[in-house]
């Protein structure tokens, strides 16, 4: 029955991503070197002949962890990616949720997209990590000014998305919309899809929500592989966002980033 699942859950994601390489001119995959987004550009190799084939982005702040840098030039070479890297600059004192993973990455967003052209733009969300993404579509279009309009958004059903984003500055296209966290890495698990060490527990602590040093931090936790990972999840009460230590993780603050184009 596992399997089954899976196996729907990549059929729709497929279809999304094939959707949106058909109706958009030029596309972009965000890529945080998260499990989500990795799954999401394995996804792609499988609907795309083994090839991601749009450009890659990846927003650096500069204060990611080593390894999530190391682990970004290793698959970025494996997988042939076209990796596309902008900075986004921020101060010692300006370190919090809303300026350093929030309000920075957007204008590092706004500006590659206006450098580029891109029209549409994948980005790995799941409607269960917090209560604001639970409101997003499939796909969601973004005004002239990058903000989300949470309100009045496009009706999606049966499979059926529209064509018809008059006014736009870009499209949010989410291929892992109606998955979740076991999910994500029973498939991880499935189709040997490499990730982020640091989600591996070394000396009773792992990181289960990747951010940057200055918003991560480690929860308790034993397992140190995949499987004992998918274990661990069957059972536990505590939120996968748990280990963000960030104000944009109160949902207030979250609803107003998103509104304003944060990831």
């Amino acid at each position: 029955m596992i399997m089954q699942d899976l196996d729907k859950l990549e059929e729709e994601s497929v279809y999304v991503l094939r959707e949106a390489k058909k109706r958009f001119k030029k596309l972009c995959c965000l890529w945080s070197m998260g499990k989500d987004s990795t799954v999401t550009l394995a996804l792609s190799r499988k609907a795309f002949f083994g090839k991601v084939p749009y450009p890659v982005v990846y927003i650096n702040n500069g204060i990611d962890f080593p390894q999530t840098y190391a682990f970004r030039d290793r698959m970025a070479g494996e997988w042939g990616l076209d990796l596309i890297e902008e900075r986004s600059i921020i101060k010692d004192d300006d370190i919090s949720g809303v300026s350093c993973c929030g309000a920075n990455k957007t204008e590092a967003l706004m500006r590659v997209l206006d450098e580029h052209g891109f029209d549409g733009v994948i980005v790995s969300i799941r409607r269960d990590e917090h209560g604001i993404r639970s409101k997003e579509r499939v796909f969601s279009p973004r005004d002239q000014e990058f903000r989300w309009n949470y309100k009045d958004q496009p009706a999606e059903m049966w499979g059926e998305y529209t064509s018809k984003f008059d006014g736009s500055s870009h499209v949010r296209i989410h291929p892992l919309l109606h998955w979740n966290e076991i999910d994500a890495w029973r498939y991880v698990q499935r189709e040997k899809i490499p990730v982020n060490p640091l989600y591996f527990a070394k000396n009773g602590k792992r990181y289960r929500s990747l951010g940057c040093t200055k918003c991560t931090v480690a929860v308790d936790s034993d397992a140190d592989s995949v499987d004992k990972i998918i274990e661990e999840l069957k059972t536990t009460q505590v939120e996968e966002r748990s280990g963000r230590a960030q104000d944009k993780e109160k949902e207030h603050v979250m609803q107003r980033l998103r509104a304003l184009g944060y990831m």
